[in-house]
This record gives structure tokens, C-alpha cells and sequence, in this order.
């Protein structure tokens, strides 16, 4: 059963999440749904479009989280909402024992996600990261382990820039 572990930007702007969410829904149609596991940390933009079109496939869900106290305390109360909805959903929750919600514990979260992917797949647009747990970060370090990488950037997309990511 293939785990396809998803990193990307939380600053997705309005319209990139619709042209990502199609185009994560033709990402995940060659796979069956019942041999399909997608990993996730559930953060806004990126991450929740994955983890929607994931059980919307049918598919087997993991939420992967820094930390207890995760999401972080400037999550919207729509963001909150879908957060919760799709923790509830998932068919495994792992919680990692972060005591801060720092660079450190993304970076241990994506190492979880790692430990657990057959391929990444990153809604990235390319560019270098902002330092440590980012999405560019995520994507050197799949690549040295020796994943698979897939980028998924649909022509037009844009960013926010509203967080790191």
C-alpha cells in the first residue's frame, strides 16, 4: 500500500486552492483507493487541500502532528474547523511530543512524514525555503533520503505570502 506524504505552502491564494485541488484529484485518480494511504500535518493551504482529496478518493488518512498544542495559536476559526473535521477522519493520528510549536518540531514532524512516505508530494513553487520545517526544506530533505519527489504547481498559481511555509 503506497503512503504518499504531502508538504507544501500554507499561503495558497484564493484561487491556486481550487486550480490544487483539481489537480490533486488527478494526482491521486491512477491510485486505488483502497491500496492509497495519504500522510499529512494538516496545516492550512497545502496540506488540508491534500488531506480533503485524500478521503474524498476514498482513501486512507494519517495525521502526522508537531505537538499537542497543534495547530498553532494564529489558526483561523475556519482553518481550526477543517483541522478538526479532518483529525477526526483520519484512520491514524500520530502526535509528536514538541513542547513548542518552533521550527524544530516542523522539522520533526516532516521526518515522521518521511519515515512513513513511499513518495512526497510537494505543492511547492520552487523557490527556497525560509530555513528549517518549510516545504523547501521538506523537498531537500525527501530528496537526499531518496524519495521519490513530485511537484505539483499548476500554471498561475500564487502565494499569499501570509506565512512561511
Amino acid at each position: 500500500m503506497p503512503v504518499i506524504a504531502v508538504t507544501g505552502h500554507l499561503d495558497l491564494a484564493p484561487a491556486t486552492c481550487h486550480a490544487v485541488r483539481t489537480a490533486l484529484d488527478a494526482y491521486l485518480a491512477p491510485y486505488p483507493a483502497a491500496e492509497l494511504t495519504g500522510a499529512s500535518c494538516l496545516a492550512p493551504g497545502a496540506d488540508t487541500l491534500f488531506a480533503d482529496a485524500v478521503l474524498a478518493h476514498g482513501a486512507r488518512l494519517i495525521a502526522v502532528l508537531p505537538g499537542p498544542d497543534y495547530p498553532a495559536p494564529y489558526a483561523t476559526s475556519a482553518e481550526r474547523a477543517a483541522f478538526d473535521r479532518l483529525r477526526a477522519a483520519a484512520a491514524q493520528v500520530l502526535v509528536l511530543p514538541a513542547a513548542r510549536l518552533d521550527p524544530a518540531a516542523y522539522v520533526a514532524a516532516n521526518h515522521r512524514l518521511l519515515l512513513l512516505a513511499d513518495r512526497v508530494l510537494a505543492v511547492w513553487d520552487g523557490r527556497p525555503g525560509n530555513g528549517p520545517g518549510g516545504t523547501a526544506d521538506m523537498v531537500a530533505t525527501a530528496r537526499t533520503a531518496g524519495l521519490p519527489v513530485d511537484v505539483l504547481w499548476p500554471p498561475g498559481s500564487t502565494r499569499t505570502g501570509g506565512r512561511r511555509s
